[in-house]
């Protein structure tokens, strides 16, 4: 259960991070900056498809990062229905789970130790170019190292900053996603496999609504049990302790001695 503290010092960094997020989509040329943010968004989403591909019983081959911040998870076997729809919505699960989790102090060093060993792991049996080794390594070392040596509110802003970052992120690219299913159908896409997969029948612009339709009522749910948490929190501070009368008073005074 976290305390009162934990959850308003955890909307304090929440604001930080989206604020810092929105600063940096304004600055000209910022991109660079955000560079491995970008990449480490896509490789949750690539990871995402690995995850329900060995979920559903197929095999992983490779998974690919490139420098346009995309990416390809090479498979075999497995459902394709969650395979292709574990992407886009793996990001979003992810960037929500942080969010929650980070509630309590005590978590972000958790969090991020688990996320560096995950990325490590990932990198290791599947990596399957130079810029993948490249990211997994690098993020994944970097994690760990975040979460052994870094302090507790600096590893919790860090984290807090990647949830909001996977957040966004994944809403930005299920929007690319609609727009190239609806005016660039030729492009190579999640959705496109999925429509390809249904030989048609259900076309790529209604798995991109139907992906953005769940991830949003997940956003939702994410915000409401986190406005309930502060809510909570913002009551039991208003709230005064009960007032003890005389009597009440004497009686532990006789039990006491």
């Amino acid at each position: 259960m976290q305390s009162t503290n934990d959850v308003k010092e955890s909307f304090r960094f929440l604001v930080w991070a989206s604020l810092a997020t929105l600063i940096l989509w304004l600055i000209p040329y910022a991109g660079i900056v955000t560079f491995p943010i970008r990449l480490f968004v896509t490789f949750i989403h690539e990871a995402g498809h690995a995850l329900a591909t060995l979920l559903t019983f197929g095999t992983v081959n490779r998974i690919a990062i490139y420098w346009d911040g995309s990416g390809v998870t090479e498979t075999i076997g497995g459902t394709r229905l969650m395979i292709s729809s574990a992407g886009y919505l793996s990001t979003t699960l992810y960037g929500a789970m942080l969010i929650l989790l980070l509630r309590r102090r005590n978590s972000s060093k958790a969090i991020a130790l688990v996320t560096g060993i995950l990325l490590l792991g990932i990198t290791v049996l599947w990596g399957g170019n130079w810029l993948a080794w490249l990211t997994g390594l690098i993020l994944g070392a970097g994690l760990i190292a975040l979460s052994l040596q870094g302090k507790p509110k600096l590893v919790h802003i860090v984290m807090s900053f990647l949830g909001v970052q996977c957040v966004l992120n994944a809403v930005y690219d299920l929007f690319t996603l609609i727009y190239l299913s609806a005016f660039a159908r030729s492009a190579s896409t999640d959705a496109m496999n999925m429509s390809n997969a249904t030989n048609g029948f259900i076309p790529a612009i209604v798995w991109a609504l139907i992906w953005s339709a769940i991830s949003v009522l997940m956003l939702a749910t994410t915000l409401m049990v986190y406005y309930r948490s502060l809510k909570a929190s913002s009551m039991a501070v208003a709230t005064p302790a009960p007032m003890m009368l005389p009597d009440e008073f004497s009686k532990i005074i006789e039990k006491k001695f």
